[in-house]
């Protein structure tokens, strides 16, 4: 399966959808994005069973200030509708492979139970993605 172009029409329905979606918040101006985006396809030919979505910030610049994306390209993993990992900069291959790797081991009841401990504890307010509880 190649990569699937997210807008804000289909970015919720598509992580509803799908239990693993991969994010490449990306734009056309951007070298690391150009430099990733071959990876980034190579990883998606390699792993069928996952969805892999790319949102161009220039584009969709609403998804882009809804995540907070600051820095491109952005890689972020959501799972079961939870962002388990965002962070910026053109991954190597083999820390890609690594972290998808680590995303598929995360026992999900376990996150959702740290997200529900750290919104008691803040008052609400859960961890953004890259914020540690």
């Amino acid at each position: 399966m190649s990569t699937v172009e997210l807008t804000k029409e289909n970015f919720d329905q598509t992580v509803t959808d799908n239990e693993f979606v991969l994010i490449d918040f990306w734009a056309s101006w951007c070298g690391p994005c150009r430099s990733f985006a071959p990876v980034y396809e190579k990883s998606a030919e390699e792993n069928p069973d996952l969805v892999y979505g790319k949102v161009d910030t220039e584009a969709q610049p609403e998804l882009a200030a809804a995540f907070g994306i600051q820095s491109i390209p952005t890689l972020m993993i959501v799972r079961d509708q939870v962002a388990v990992f965002a962070q910026p900069g053109a991954l190597p291959e083999s820390a890609l492979q690594d972290v998808i790797g680590q995303a598929r081991e995360l026992d999900m009841a376990e996150v959702r139970k740290s997200i529900a401990e750290a919104e008691q504890s803040t008052g609400g307010q859960a961890p953004q993605p890259g914020e540690s509880a």
